[in-house]
């Protein structure tokens, strides 16, 4: 990932340091297992714990021998132990003994982040929708006016939908938090399995069948959830760019007045450019899951096909998500929102809005429900053509009359009754709060 989109808490778990720093974890640990189990000297394993380190550039040019990333870490970190302690490096193990169980320590770490972000976000959220419970606005649907809604209910939709998100995140890391170090084909041929789980309870990982390599669906599912977190994130932020249009401006990113500049050339510019940047970052973290499903399938059920795809999409969708998460949340944060403005809008469609009570209205006084149907929506076109209020084009069309009172009809249009259960939404984010 460019460093553009690389946030350093991300960003720091997937360096070449912190991947061989990993890597040596897992190493260490394995010699100090087959101490206990009376096969490596325990003079042997403390003289490993103690000597045993990388420098980056000595990887490198050694791989440029061996053409093998793990030899060359293995022959470079057997040299700072020195023999014949040194020896014992890598006993028994196969690469992806290494490679995989520091993986998922790293993804691992990485989820965590992510669901301290998502956590973040989500009570940030929650918060400005409380902010706004009760601040009406038109719903819109297919972009049209639709009925009012509350600017809160909106926002608590928001909340409990990245709530979701932080669930599906909890569940990918029980997917990701596993090791193996059971040999070349996952039969323990060359490693005793007490070894294994000595491993993987000091890193915080569940022992798990495997061949050679853990199973990539695991992987996918990570990756899964990190374009779950991007997706919505984008979903969030398209909203704000509706919104921030200059036709309905009810909303605004954060813009900071006299030192930010909008456009190049237009100086009253104030472009949503946060969320259209979020918005095709999310396209990246999607394409990544296709390319973390054809990871799983591998030749004989292990080849290294997968390696190379995951040196990418695995960081990249980690600091993605991330990035979205964190960076959303200062957009909430910090996003303008014009209560007038949402009343104003409201009011632009002459009452329409309300055109469905007027229609259940004249189904209860007797109409049939076609029939209803039929007066509602041609009085709601000579509404637009005559650009009037929609309750006065009513009052002049003797079939509403005639069936109901002008009590009855102006009470169709009664913008607290058609709001009394949009805070129902609350009582599902009360309930994720509790």
């Amino acid at each position: 990932m460019i460093p553009r989109y690389s946030l350093p808490p991300m960003a720091d778990l997937f360096t070449d340091e912190a991947k061989y720093g990993t890597w040596l974890e897992v190493e260490v640990l394995a010699a100090e297992a087959w101490a206990e189990l009376g096969v490596v000297p325990p003079d042997d394993a403390r003289a490993i714990r103690a000597r045993a380190g990388f420098d980056v550039a000595a990887i490198e040019e050694r791989e440029r021998v061996t053409e093998h990333d793990v030899a060359a870490f293995v022959d470079v970190v057997q040299a700072r132990v020195g023999q014949p302690a040194g020896g014992w490096v890598h006993y028994g193990l196969t690469s992806s003994d290494v490679v995989d169980t520091a993986l998922s320590v790293t993804l691992t770490r990485a989820v965590d982040l992510l669901i301290d972000a998502a956590t973040a976000l989500e009570a940030a959220i929650a918060g400005r929708a409380r902010e706004f419970r009760d601040t009406p606005m038109v719903g819109r649907t297919h972009g049209v006016h639709a009925e009012p809604t509350t600017f809160g209910a909106k926002l608590a939709l928001w909340a409990l939908q990245i709530g979701r998100d932080r669930e599906r995140l909890e569940r990918a890391r029980e997917r990701v938090a596993v090791g193996k170090l059971s040999g070349a084909v996952g039969t323990y041929s060359n490693i005793d399995p007490r070894v294994e789980a000595f491993v993987c309870a000091r890193l915080g990982l569940t022992p798990v069948p495997a061949t050679q390599v853990l199973a990539r669906d695991r992987h996918a599912e990570f990756l899964y959830a990190c374009a779950s977190v991007a997706a919505s994130v984008e979903a969030f932020a398209l909203e704000i760019r509706h919104l921030q249009r200059t036709e309905v401006r009810e909303v605004e990113e954060p813009f900071r007045a006299g030192s930010q500049k909008g456009s190049s050339a237009m100086p009253h510019k104030r472009n949503p450019v946060k969320c259209e940047q979020l918005c095709g970052l999310a396209r990246v973290a999607r394409a990544n899951v296709q390319a973390g499903l054809e990871d799983v399938a591998l030749w004989h059920e292990r080849d290294i096909s997968h390696s190379s795809v995951e040196r990418i999409v695995l960081p990249d969708s980690a600091m993605l998500a991330y990035y979205a998460l964190v960076k959303f949340r200062s957009i909430v944060d910090g996003m303008h929102v014009y209560p007038e403005r949402m009343l104003e809008n409201l009011d632009t469609s002459y009452g329409l809005v309300f055109s469905q009570p007027v229609l259940l209205a004249l189904v209860e006084a007797g109409r049939s429900r076609d029939d209803a149907y039929r007066i509602v929506q041609r009085n709601a076109m000579t509404t637009w053509e005559q650009r009037r209020p929609f309750l006065d084009v009513l009052r002049d069309d003797p079939e509403v009359t005639s069936s109901l009172s002008d009590e009855r009809l102006a009470a169709c249009f009664d913008l607290k009754r058609a709001l009394a259960n949009a805070g129902r939404v609350f009582d599902a984010l009360d309930r994720e709060d509790g």
